[in-house]
């Protein structure tokens, strides 16, 4: 349905929750190393509850790896460094959500070579971001309702 990708995420059990939410939307979970932790850790899998043998996840060695692979694919990077609200966007089955580490966002330099596909959830000046599985879950279920007629979800 969606595609989530996660840049170098650094606690598990952010990705264990954004395992178990990729298993119920039906999504592919990418994880592009180098990663905070082993997939096989124990508290990866207790966040993903018994979600994690039945998520359709790819790990990718690199970030070059991963964009030499989905060159031609919609991707849409979300940001703090953006001024364009994720719900001005126009998402579509098959697009690739992606999503930096917990400590570091995304690079600068990727940033700016997809400054056009940045896009943010807009916050209080008090904060300074918030939580990725948060995050992850926002953005996707704004993808999920604006196709939700055609995700035949039951």
């Amino acid at each position: 349905m969606f595609n989530i990708v996660l840049i170098s995420p650094e606690i598990p059990l952010n990705t264990g929750a954004i395992g178990r939410l990729a298993v119920n939307t039906n999504s592919t979970l990418h994880l592009i190393r180098p990663l905070g932790f082993s997939i096989d850790d124990k508290s990866i899998k207790r966040a993903g509850l018994d979600y994690w043998e039945k998520l359709d996840l790819k790990v990718w060695n690199s970030v070059e790896e991963f964009f030499e692979e989905h060159s031609s694919s919609r991707l849409f990077f979300a940001t703090t460094k953006s001024d364009t609200p994720y719900f001005k966007m126009e998402f579509q089955k098959d697009d690739f959500l992606i999503f930096g580490s917990e400590t570091k966002g995304i690079k600068e330099e990727i940033l700016n070579r997809f400054k056009s596909k940045n896009i943010t959830i807009p916050m209080g000046k008090e904060g300074r971001s918030l939580n990725l599985a948060m995050s992850v879950a926002i953005i996707l279920y704004k993808a999920i309702e604006q196709n939700f007629e055609e995700l035949n979800y039951e």
